[in-house]
């Protein structure tokens, strides 16, 4: 039985990590976790902030997905949308999710990520699509 998403791995080019490193540490608040050392060998960088973790593994033939992202819950969204304008992302509101505010950013290299704070109760339960 599924119990909870572990992590969102997202690709990256050749050679990023250190913007990676900047920008989800310095820009998303995030910390770098470090890769198995198996892993590691193979480039990339993973990052964490409480129980969400973000994997960026290294793909030779990169292209950032125009509409796949994670979409990541915070607290004070008009905040943390400042934070990242303060430090030179781009944020772009959308308001067309119910019960949400949300905005869309990119990493350095283009990786979509959606950030997004409820505000309306949470559901009981979801009902299973008919």
């Amino acid at each position: 039985m599924l119990t909870a998403v572990d992590h969102v791995q997202l690709a990256a080019p050749p050679d990023s990590e250190d913007r990676l490193r900047a920008y989800y540490t310095d820009v998303l608040g995030m910390t770098e976790i470090p890769k198995p050392p198996v892993l590691a060998a193979r480039g990339g960088c993973w990052f964490a902030a409480g129980p969400v973790q973000l994997h960026l593994g290294v793909e030779e033939d990169f292209r950032p997905a125009r509409k796949a992202h994670p979409g990541l819950r915070v607290t004070d969204i008009e905040a943390y949308a400042n934070r990242l304008q303060e430090r030179g992302a781009k944020v772009v509101w959308d308001d067309d999710l119910p019960g949400h505010r949300r905005f869309y950013s990119e990493d350095p290299v283009g990786n979509r990520l959606e950030f997004l704070e409820r505000h309306s109760p949470e559901p009981a339960a979801l009902e299973p699509c008919a």
